[in-house]
């Protein structure tokens, strides 16, 4: 498996969206829901950064499609 940062978040929501099956069904032992539950915390942090990156990313767009830079008011 790839590291964390080298997934995409389509890769990382699918990911996390079957751990959260695995879970629902209630047929694992509580040491691996344990760990299933730690990985999708990872992932769901992951999701929410690259959710994060991008809406950053698309405020910054200019109205020409250009990257501004950001500069907080003063």
């Amino acid at each position: 498996m790839s590291s964390d940062t080298e997934l995409s978040f389509e890769q990382a929501f699918e990911e996390l969206e079957h751990i959260v099956s695995q879970l629902e069904t209630g047929d694992l032992s509580l040491g691996e829901s344990v760990t299933l539950y730690e990985r999708g915390q990872k992932l769901a942090l992951l999701c929410g950064s690259l959710l994060d990156n991008a809406e950053l990313r698309i405020q910054q767009l200019g109205e020409d499609g250009t990257v501004s830079t950001f500069e907080p008011p003063v």
